[in-house]
């Protein structure tokens, strides 16, 4: 249900001829889709005010139909009004009648009547617009930033910068700083640790069942330790900012509960421990590649030791994360793996069903 920022009432889903809006049938109101109003209003003052709102007005705006956080006021120029942007949610919203005060695209003139030439040039224009949306997330492009170098070369994901938050991520932070104190401190006495927190799927509710939650606290190595962590604070800031701190936490207790017992499940006769965050933190990548489907990740590849950057959106590399899950799952239970994928399959699939039920909240 989206809210009218304005009069707290339900807005109506309304089908235009370029796409949905989100009208309020009290005030008038409207929520329009940065892609509708591309498709509707001359483009030059949509980029203006999609630009402004991203480099951060500091005029704090009424609260976002779709997420309940307060939107970016971009001040108008050129007799144009002050509208409210949520970056997050790719959304404007319109006061009355503003929405009609922004220049409208030409209708387009008959098909008989426009020029061969014409079309021709219009076609072209068409293709360099879709051209420049894909090389936003598609391309080779090197990041920004030099250090992300270094989790490329280890064969982690980046992003190229188009998701920082607004936000202080102190649930992420805190998460993170405490899975690297617990797990080095486990690294000077690992059998202790593992003994004392890891899970063994045989003996799953030993410590009351406390296992299946203090086993994402331990890690086997320094590798593995950096590897979750790098993961968290990749995608949990993101996910942390739209869902809230409280959500947040819910989201990855769950996931590390939901993995934790697909994996006692499928191998409940195991003495083997499971140790590690990736079961909770696959909760948070499943409900980032929901939630920022378009969000330009990039991988370092090097095919004969020539190394490149690919860049794709977020909901490619989901698609291939999943795919190598199911080929470790099918591995584990024939017993020739011994990295726990059922419980990263299990954490994905309580980020799933929590992006159902909140991905009209926020």
């Amino acid at each position: 249900m989206f809210t009218c920022p304005v009069e707290h009432t339900q807005l109506v889903r309304t089908p235009t001829p370029n796409g949905l809006i989100w009208v309020c049938p009290q005030c008038g109101g409207r929520a329009v889709g940065v892609g509708v109003l591309r498709k509707t209003v001359i483009r030059a003052p949509i980029n203006r005010i999609w630009l402004a709102a991203r480099e951060h007005t500091g005029h704090v705006g009424r609260p976002c139909p779709v997420c309940g956080r307060a939107m970016e006021e971009v001040p108008g120029s050129d007799g144009s009004p002050a509208l409210d942007v949520c970056v997050s949610c790719y959304l404007v919203w319109f006061d009355g009648t503003e929405y009609e005060l922004l220049p409208a695209l030409p209708p387009p003139a008959p098909e008989s009547e426009m020029p061969q030439q014409a079309r021709e040039i219009l076609a072209l224009e068409r293709v360099r617009e879709l051209r420049e949306d894909a090389e936003q997330q598609w391309g080779a492009a090197e990041p920004d930033e030099w250090w992300k170098f270094v989790p490329g070369v280890l064969g982690m994901p980046v992003e190229y910068g188009d998701q920082a938050v607004r936000i202080t991520p102190w649930a992420t932070w805190t998460i993170a700083a405490l899975i690297a104190a617990i797990s080095i401190w486990g690294l000077t006495n690992l059998e202790r640790a593992i003994a004392l927190l890891g899970l063994i799927p045989a003996e799953f509710m030993r410590e009351g069942g406390a296992t299946l939650l203090t086993a994402f606290f331990v890690h086997g190595g320094v590798l593995h330790l950096i590897g979750n962590v790098y993961f968290l604070l990749l995608f949990g800031d993101n996910v942390e900012e739209f869902l809230g701190n409280g959500r947040f936490l819910i989201l990855l207790v769950a996931a590390t509960l939901t993995g934790s017992l697909l994996h006692v499940a499928l191998d409940p006769r195991s003495s083997i421990p499971v140790i590690g965050a990736s079961g909770g933190i696959s909760g948070l990548i499943a409900f980032y590649v929901l939630r920022f489907p378009r969000a330009r990740l990039g991988v370092l590849v090097g095919p004969l030791f020539v190394f490149r950057w690919v860049r794709m959106p977020a909901y490619v590399l989901g698609l291939v994360w999943v795919l190598f899950q199911a080929i470790g799952a099918w591995q584990q239970i024939a017993g020739v793996g011994n990295v726990s994928a059922l419980a990263h399959l299990g954490g994905a699939a309580a980020g799933v069903l929590f992006w159902f039920v909140w991905r009209s909240s926020g």
